[in-house]
């Protein structure tokens, strides 16, 4: 009898060269549209064409559990839905060869038991299921502040990485004033009108950015400027124009759970948070910038445990502890332009010693000990009457903690 053999290879994207910039656009989403929007200004300061996904959609849902593997988890079978969708209807509206020749998907990827770093995976199923295996996905490394794609043609350069940085700032800024205040809008609609008008002012603040250095120089320029400050200061001028009844008792709801289903907003969690508002609560979102932080101190908790191990351990710990203070002290100063309406950030440390008793901080993935830490912070911190995990199906470190 013959045997047939089957060899596996990995999908290998055909390069993106610089020559292709002008024409090629480089798609991406998982984010609010806030976010989005504000990446699309940093990405086109930089010389991309940039384009977000349109918000995920129920359908999403269906479209995804058609090309992918029946046990991956909720938010994979959404985003990698909402890929489909969206290469289907440029397909359908500009031709396959225009979704091979002028576009590309970027994401990101890490380690550890969540299918985060898989989602890459399913999106090559994607691809195969529509034939369109020589459409590009680039995934990147979330740690690195400087890679690039085979090519060329996207380079995540230090001018590029603090853009984009500056971009979840202020999304998660923007954000946090939404749900301060649209539960005690007196007049309807205002608030949402407002953010959109914050958004584009944003948008255009960050497309027209200066470009000054290319490394040190240009982290210096980021520390030490007032330019999104100030872009912030004309924010709150919007925002001071809304009226507020803040004589209305409601129930701050803090939205704590899977990184992905609680910073979405849309279909892919019911659009829980409006539903919340509705049921008269102010919601408490949660910032991306969290999760960024949390993987710093990471870095810094992990060369604590092996300090006996480890050369230069003071010098290194010098350097990781100053650029988690420096992250926090960036972010407290944009807060500050938003008089401090914005929540905090909360202390990392502080996070890890309170899901101590319950969660082994190393067991990273996810959210790891966040889950149960920022629950008992709220707590402690009388930040809210209440909490609202969001956990997907089929989340493995959901289920861990």
């Amino acid at each position: 009898m013959e045997t047939l053999a089957f060899e596996y290879r990995a999908y290998k994207p055909r390069p993106f060269t610089k020559e292709e910039r002008a024409h090629t656009t480089i798609l991406f989403g998982g984010l609010t549209f806030k976010h989005e929007r504000l990446m699309e200004g940093a990405l086109e300061n930089m010389g991309y064409k940039a384009k977000a996904l349109p918000n995920i959609e129920r359908i999403d849902l269906d479209i995804g559990k058609e090309y992918i593997d029946v046990g991956a988890c909720c938010p994979t079978t959404f985003t990698a839905g909402n890929l489909a969708r969206t290469l289907m209807n440029i397909e359908k509206s500009e031709g396959r060869d225009a979704v091979k020749n002028n576009y590309v998907f970027v994401t990101v990827g890490a380690c550890g038991p969540c299918r985060f770093g898989q989602y890459h995976e399913s999106y090559e199923r994607v691809l195969e299921g529509l034939n369109l295996k020589d459409f590009r996905i680039f995934l990147l490394d979330l740690l690195q502040l400087e890679q690039s794609v085979e090519g060329g043609g996207l380079e995540i350069s230090m001018p590029l990485t603090l853009g984009l940085v500056f971009s979840m700032f202020m999304g998660d800024l923007l954000t946090d004033m939404e749900y301060a205040i649209r539960p005690y809008e007196v007049k309807k609609g205002q608030t949402d009108q407002v953010l959109n008008q914050s958004v584009e002012l944003l948008y255009e603040k960050l497309k027209n950015r200066p470009i000054v250095g290319k490394k040190l120089r240009n982290l210096l320029w980021h520390i030490f400027t007032d330019y999104f400050v100030k872009a912030l200061e004309e924010v709150k001028a919007l925002w001071s124009e809304i009226e507020v009844d803040r004589l209305q008792p409601k129930p701050r709801v803090k939205i704590t759970g899977e990184f992905w289903l609680q910073t979405h907003e849309g279909d892919g969690n019911y659009n829980i948070k409006r539903w919340l508002e509705k049921e008269n609560a102010e919601v408490i979102p949660p910032p991306v910038a969290v999760w960024m932080d949390y993987l710093i101190n990471m870095e810094l908790f992990k060369l604590e445990d092996a300090k006996p191990f480890v050369k230069r351990y003071y010098l290194k710990k010098a350097i990781i502890s100053f650029f988690a203070w420096l992250y926090r002290r960036t972010y407290d100063k944009l807060r500050k332009a938003l008089n401090y309406i914005p929540n905090p950030l909360p202390d990392q440390r502080e996070l890890k010693e309170l899901a101590r008793p319950y969660f082994y901080y190393r067991l990273t993935g996810g959210e790891g000990h966040m889950l149960i830490g920022k629950a008992l912070y709220s707590l402690k911190h009388k930040q809210a009457h209440m909490i609202c995990e969001l956990s997907p199906y089929g989340c493995l470190p959901n289920t861990m903690s």
